[in-house]
């Protein structure tokens, strides 16, 4: 063999090695991207997916003995809620931000909004239907488990008209809930 297939091979050898392992760094880097924790959670903050039961101990929603509410807790501050109860009236998703308060404690506010039923049936036919009826503003102080795999939680629930103005039906409640895994 001569020396400059000697290094050839070497050259070769190396550019091999290379590819191998920058493969191996960007699988590890997307991992890490797509999981936002390294591939692994080590549950020290509510970012994911939570589902729990919500009882309200007052306002309207105090008979309702069945609702639960998923969670998303995005990193960054942003959330998503929504409840079993979602179609009935139909009501989108709230959605709103939260933020740590203290050693596994948090705050979060979210808005939903309030629908009305037509008046009919053929109010729906003519382009009308459930219409916008105000909105709902939920604070939530959450407690995480030390092992962060579930919460505990205080809501308040203020309800406005279309104008802003403080309706009646609002109220309190507590929750129980846990992180959804596989």
């Amino acid at each position: 063999m001569t020396a400059n297939k000697f290094f050839e091979n070497k050259f070769r050898l190396l550019i091999i090695v290379i590819i191998i392992l920058t493969s191996f760094m960007i699988a590890g880097y997307s991992v890490k991207s797509f999981s936002g924790k390294d591939g692994f959670s080590d549950y020290n903050d509510l970012t994911g997916a939570w589902k729990g039961k919500v009882q309200f101990k007052s306002g309207s929603f105090a008979s309702v003995k069945d609702l639960e509410f998923m969670y998303i807790f995005n990193e960054g501050g942003t959330m998503m809620e929504s409840s079993n109860y979602d179609g009935a009236p139909p009501v989108p998703p709230a959605y709103g931000i939260w933020k740590k308060t203290g050693d596994k404690q948090y705050e979060a506010k979210y808005t939903f909004y309030i629908t009305k039923a037509p008046k009919n049936l053929e109010e729906i036919g003519t382009g009308g239907g459930w219409m916008p009826a105000g909105y709902g503003v939920l604070i939530e102080k959450i407690t995480l488990s030390g092992e962060g795999k579930s919460f505990i939680s205080t809501i308040k629930l203020d309800l406005f008209d279309q104008s802003g103005n403080p309706t009646d039906g609002g109220g309190e409640a507590e929750t129980i809930v846990a992180r959804m895994e596989f």
